[in-house]
């Protein structure tokens, strides 16, 4: 039966045709953005894990960048304490030079004096972003960021290697520090004194050869002291690096799998545009055509 107010044809090629419509709505919407799930609606679970990963992954950055951040800070007392014991390598060389009984030991004095001035300076200038890890009060501690961290329940917190500063002779700075936080040439490596002198208050201008003798020894210790915290500077330093690479590696994990989860197969997505945009041409010639068909009603009244 044929209608003139009722068109089934027409009807059933109009929903294809909006079926089409929203399909190549769809596509052209991953083809242009990239993506295959850009918002809640077009995967629920699948959209609130991958805007949960990116959260994370923009977290890992700002690690990075505060690895680098504590690297620069160990990177400087690094430097400074290698400094420190070349220099100290020269005051051990005068003292071997003093204990010649020909040596004028005044003169070597003012030479050990001019070195020991460099190590003050060494140490107050090691300061990076208002922290310094060779001129620090015992007992304070500083921290770097090492990792980010989510919790199998959901959690995240961030972890921190820390480094509890030790103003003895045997410590891990080469001074210590004031409350105020002005050098103290009393503590520290080379200020806490062994016997009757330590590094900084040394002066052999009135030394005998046995005096001198025990001077080397206390210089010696120092060094053996300033090693050892160049070699545990040098730990933290490995540390930092291994978990910036860590960090590295992770995000582009993460992106790749978040990716994997929500980006668009374009091969896919472009072959989907020309088949759908085929079919809505076909759609809207098969509309056109159940539109027309109530035309041949007309010649049933001639």
């Amino acid at each position: 039966m044929t209608s003139i107010l009722t068109n089934n044809a027409a009807m059933a090629a109009l929903q294809t045709l909006r079926t089409i419509g929203s399909d190549l709505q769809q596509t052209q919407g991953a083809v242009s953005s990239g993506l295959r799930i850009s918002k809640a609606s077009d995967n629920a679970a699948y959209w609130s894990i991958a805007t949960s990963m990116k959260s994370d992954n923009s977290s890992i950055g700002a690690v990075s960048d505060a690895l680098g951040l504590g690297a620069a800070k160990v990177d400087t007392a690094t430097t400074a304490v290698t400094s420190a014991i070349d220099v100290v390598g020269q005051i051990k060389d005068k003292l071997v030079t003093a204990m010649e009984t020909s040596v004028d030991k005044k003169s070597v004095q003012e030479e050990i004096g001019q070195l020991q001035q460099q190590l003050k300076s060494v140490a107050q200038s090691a300061s990076f972003n208002g922290e310094n890890w060779v001129m620090a009060k015992g007992g304070d501690s500083a921290s770097v960021v090492s990792s980010f961290i989510r919790g199998t329940n959901g959690t995240v917190s961030v972890s921190l290697t820390s480094y509890k500063f030790d103003s003895s002779a045997t410590g891990n700075v080469l001074f210590g520090a004031t409350a105020s936080g002005t050098i103290d040439t009393t503590t520290g490596i080379l200020g806490t004194k062994t016997g009757s002198n330590s590094v900084f208050s040394l002066d052999i201008t009135n030394m005998t050869g046995g005096q001198i003798s025990s001077a080397l020894n206390m210089v010696q210790t120092a060094l053996n002291s300033m090693t050892s915290m160049g070699s545990k500077l040098g730990s933290i330093s490995s540390r930092i690096e291994l978990q910036t690479n860590f960090a590295s590696s992770l995000s582009g994990s993460i992106e790749s799998g978040v990716g994997k989860l929500v980006d668009a197969d374009m091969e896919e997505e472009s072959s989907k545009l020309s088949a759908l945009q085929t079919q809505q041409q076909l759609a809207v010639q098969s509309l056109s055509i159940a539109n027309s068909s109530t035309q041949s009603i007309l010649s049933l009244f001639r």
